[in-house]
């Protein structure tokens, strides 16, 4: 990832918090006639017993019904990603925000049609094969079986992914043609990257709930229950797509590098403090709440070593089946001894061989990848210097030497038509967030 990529500046809330950044948000809405005050009195009295929080998961959007089965299926594949470890309340929980995330699909993909923003279906098919690739390794067929199994279904994805590419080509007409980013803002961006030059950039993963004075407690209850499944090991990214109201939930969360200076106030604490892989939240933040995921950390347009690529050998020697603790120690102790004896990685092969010992070798192994407990350690070998012995009684014990690495260059940080590109995202995501909310108004919805 560059130093500031596609996702730089992508996080609507951090402009649009507050009755003054909502008013610049609407744009031309702004000029409209001055719209009533909501009064709710403090002693409310609810008439009659439906409760809209009880209501079953379906609904008719403007004609288009939105079923039952497909919320079990968009829930199924949160349920797949966190091992089934989601309790009931959480569920009913989940269930609900993907009928509101269902119901904003819907307008989306209305609205493209009613444009005449068209995707076929080879799009389609193209985008759901990529999918399947990239994220699971798998062929279409291999996904197909593999949705069926936890639940959900080949038509459930492509209809999500009908409705990004319908929003998205949408935005590109509609919305792109009237941002303008000047050569100013765009070089005033640059200077003030390269002043920070040397200092922390953080890469971050958000979920944003949104909340007024009113739902406040509501919104901070339900952000506490996220927080405390993702510490049970649920995925921040399908939390992300299925929970957060922020722009960045269509890419599981990532914020992507920024500075402390790009997060509001009430952030910055928070994540000057934060240790790669750690969850920060609930946090409160204007109109809402936040919870954070460090995925990264490293330093402004400087090298940062673990991005060197380093030329590994395992060595790995199998442990007798039954083998005692005690036993095992001994024999890794022997291991490591035989293993100082080989002189560089030419020489280890044949070292390994007489110890009945295998040797695999990898000459493209960032250390980044490696296990956070060993980067350091493993950056500071030389050449045909080794870790201390790793393992267990059922894996055996296994050794890595390093033969060579290959450092990074400094990062020059974006050209001026990346930043550009950047700026222009954020100001569509903007508009986007806008466009929807209007389409939520005017929108008929029946619910079942």
């Amino acid at each position: 990832m560059q130093a500031v990529n596609g996702k730089f500046l992508k996080r609507a809330f951090l402009c649009v918090g507050g009755l003054a950044a909502m008013a610049a948000a609407l744009g031309a809405h702004a000029q409209s006639a001055q719209q009533g005050e909501i009064v709710i009195p403090d002693d409310v009295k609810i008439f009659g017993n439906d409760n809209p929080n009880m209501r079953r998961a379906t609904a008719v959007v403007n004609g288009d019904v939105i079923t039952g089965t497909d919320v079990d299926q968009r829930l199924a594949l949160i349920v797949a990603a966190n091992q089934g470890k989601i309790d009931e309340e959480e569920m009913k929980r989940l269930r609900l925000q993907i009928l509101r995330n269902l119901i904003d699909e819907t307008l989306q993909i209305q609205e493209a049609k009613a444009a005449d923003v068209a995707v076929d279906d080879a799009e389609i098919n193209q985008s759901y094969a990529r999918v399947a690739q990239q994220n699971f390794g798998q062929n279409t067929a291999a996904m197909d079986a593999y949705l069926k199994r936890v639940g959900s279904s080949a038509d459930s994805l492509k209809r999500q992914i009908r409705g990004e590419l319908s929003w998205q080509r949408l935005l590109q007409r509609n919305v792109q043609p009237f941002i303008n980013v000047s050569d100013d803002e765009v070089n005033d961006v640059l200077a003030r990257l390269k002043a920070a030059k040397g200092t922390d950039e953080y890469r971050l993963g958000e979920i944003y709930l949104a909340a007024t004075p009113e739902s406040r407690d509501q919104v901070y209850q339900n952000a506490t229950q996220v927080m405390q499944q993702l510490k049970q090991g649920g995925s921040f990214v399908a939390y992300a797509r299925q929970y957060s109201q922020a722009s960045t939930a269509s890419v599981g969360g990532d914020l992507g590098w920024v500075r402390l200076a790009q997060l509001p106030t009430e952030l910055q604490a928070a994540a000057r403090d934060m240790e790669s892989g750690q969850l920060v939240g609930p946090i409160e933040v204007p109109g809402g709440f936040d919870i954070l995921y460090l995925i990264d950390k490293r330093k402004v347009l400087t090298a940062d070593p673990r991005d060197a690529v380093l030329s590994l050998k395992q060595i790995s020697l199998p442990f007798p089946k039954g083998v005692s603790e005690a036993e095992a120690g001994k024999r890794a102790e022997a291991f490591q001894n035989a293993m100082k004896a080989a002189k560089g990685c030419g020489d280890v092969d044949g070292v390994a061989k007489g110890v009945g010992a295998q040797v695999v070798t990898n000459d493209q192994v960032k250390a980044r990848d490696l296990p956070a407990q060993i980067q350091n350690s493993i950056l500071e070998l030389s050449p045909g210097e080794t870790l201390p012995p790793f393992g267990s009684l059922e894996d055996g014990v296994r050794i890595l030497m390093l033969c060579g690495r290959d450092d990074p260059q400094a990062d020059s940080g974006p050209s001026f038509e990346q930043l550009q590109a950047q700026i222009e995202d954020d100001r569509v995501n903007k508009r986007a967030q806008t466009y929807l909310r209007d389409l939520r108004r005017d929108a008929v919805i029946e619910y079942n």
